[in-house]
């Protein structure tokens, strides 16, 4: 186990994106984006209200990382949401403790900024990713639906 005192936790800095990018791999991505395509919607992110990219480093070492969405809601009373994407670990760090710990900061900064809940979803081939939230008690919730828009 990685001990929290270890672990920081900071947003990506655009001097990151190749590690970044490589770190993403991992999720099994068909068609990774390049750096010249990374800095530029780096760039067009950092505009937008609510959308962090959050690292977690071990010795100034990117080790895992996760994309917090704060959206605003007109329903629940105008409550915000959150949704949980790109939650990544790097392989020589898997079971370590991490993943926990990038969940539960994933958790308090949704709740800090408003959100009535927190979203994420993981493809169904996952399963251990399933157990994994699971276990930080997330529950299944709902069904999902996606429809591939780009071939």
């Amino acid at each position: 186990m990685v001990s929290a005192v270890e672990l920081n936790i900071q947003p990506l800095y655009k001097r990151e994106l190749a590690v970044y990018v490589q770190l993403l791999s991992e999720l099994g991505e068909e068609n990774p984006i390049s750096l010249e395509e990374a800095e530029t919607l780096f760039e067009k992110i950092s505009n937008y209200p609510f959308y962090h990219i959050y690292t977690i480093k071990q010795h100034d070492e990117i080790i895992g990382s996760f994309t917090l969405i704060v959206i605003d809601n007109f329903a629940h009373g105008g409550l915000k949401f959150g949704v949980l994407e790109n939650v990544v670990v790097h392989p020589d760090m898997q079971r370590m403790g991490i993943g926990k710990f990038m969940m539960q900061q994933a958790l308090h900064i949704a709740k800090k900024n408003g959100c009535y809940k927190l979203i994420l979803a993981s493809n169904k081939q996952r399963k251990n990713a399933h157990a994994f939230y699971e276990s930080l008690g997330f529950q299944q919730h709902g069904i999902s639906y996606v429809t591939e828009l780009v071939e």
